[in-house]
């Protein structure tokens, strides 16, 4: 059970969050303040996990807080919760577990709860000198999943692994047996599919025991879904790292270029799941709008090259695509580097009337000669 508190001073918010952790499996919340030396106090003498500071707590510093709170108790994990996002850079200077901007949702809050609750699970296995086995799984630029325990998942079929990998999609979701059978098994009459689903669980969970992993799947009532708890998954992970980062800052900015580098290339690459396409496309679209995001802001800082790396990866996913062809002309133009200027407008306009039939639209012409 983690044992959590909340100070804030503000008394609507106070309810909002102990009302959204009353809800939670696992927690128990053991104080909530309004003022720091309330929270101090209880500390002294009560134990405390997870602590969620206001940075500005009515005269009190939330900051100053936070480094007495980890002078007290050095293994405590701190949330910053505040309406203040520009507090953010010296937020970090204590270390938090993570950053929250008011209003959270329930769902916000909960991710981060089970952040705490997996850091503390690691410390404690490290602690007690056992190894943590995790399933890890890569889904983009590929498809495959591995283990300390066991090395590389060796697939038994490939239609196994597809059911893996569709499963995964659904995070941890149930899914119905008719609905995988019209996704996976979309060729064959119900019988022989029903046949080929057993057969594919049969081998899926023998693949995975090796790595201590047999009982990940679960199946009930005719519903199938993967346990998630003891595996890191990439796309998963991506996805989560990205919400993070709605808006990039000074605070943020390593960590969201650090992110961009992780996109190792499409969801399941080279696997033709036909089910995946939609999913596919969302995260590539979600990828697509978080990378120029992050160009805008290096650009805006002057950071110029590593906002030209990010743009011409962009403008390689779809050559086509006006929007990241604008911004890498945008750089090389405020970059001051004419002859790149000039190559990259040239084979846009080529490649836009080879393939098209078309010549580049009046704003990127304008940008062109703007800088030229």
């Amino acid at each position: 059970m983690m044992k959590v508190l909340i100070v804030d001073d503000e008394p609507a918010m106070l309810f909002a969050m102990k009302r959204m952790l009353s809800t939670m499996q696992g927690v128990e919340l053991v104080g909530s303040f309004q003022h720091a030396e309330e929270a101090l106090n209880f500390v002294r003498s009560g134990d405390v996990d997870l602590a969620f500071l206001d940075i500005k707590i009515a005269r009190d510093d939330g900051l100053e807080l936070a480094r007495r709170l980890r002078s007290l108790r050095t293994e405590l994990d701190i949330v910053f919760t505040t309406s203040h996002s520009e507090f953010a850079l010296h937020a970090y200077d204590v270390y938090p577990l993570d950053y929250m901007v008011k209003p959270i949702s329930r769902n916000r809050l909960a991710q981060t709860v089970a952040q705490a609750a997996g850091r503390r699970r690691a410390s404690s296995d490290e602690a007690g000198g056992r190894a943590v086995n995790r399933l890890t799984v890569r889904g983009m630029g590929g498809f495959e999943a591995s283990s300390q325990q066991a090395g590389t998942v060796k697939w038994i079929s490939k239609k196994s692994m597809e059911l893996f990998a569709y499963l995964l999609v659904n995070r941890g979701r149930s899914v119905t047996k008719i609905r995988i059978l019209e996704d996976i098994f979309p060729e064959r009459p119900l019988k022989n599919a029903e046949a080929y689903l057993h057969t594919a669980v049969y081998q899926l969970r023998k693949a995975l025991s090796p790595h201590g992993y047999k009982e990940m799947l679960i199946s009930a009532q005719e519903q199938y879904r993967v346990d998630l708890e003891q595996a890191d998954v990439d796309f998963i992970q991506f996805e989560h790292d990205m919400k993070q980062l709605s808006e990039i800052n000074e605070a943020n900015s390593a960590a969201a270029i650090d992110l961009e580098k992780q996109f190792a290339g499409e969801l399941f690459e080279n696997h033709s799941f036909v089910w995946a396409t939609a999913e596919h496309e969302r995260l590539g679209v979600m990828y697509d709008s978080f990378a120029e995001r992050l160009a805008i802001w290096l650009l805006d800082r002057k950071r110029f090259r590593e906002a030209a790396q990010i743009a011409r990866r962009l403008v390689s996913r779809n050559e086509f695509e006006e929007e990241s062809n604008l911004l890498l002309l945008s750089i090389y133009g405020a970059l001051g580097d004419r002859q790149s200027l000039h190559n990259h407008y040239e084979h846009y306009k080529q490649l836009l009337l080879k393939e098209l039939g078309l010549q580049p639209s009046p704003v990127v012409q304008l940008l062109y000669e703007q800088y030229r």
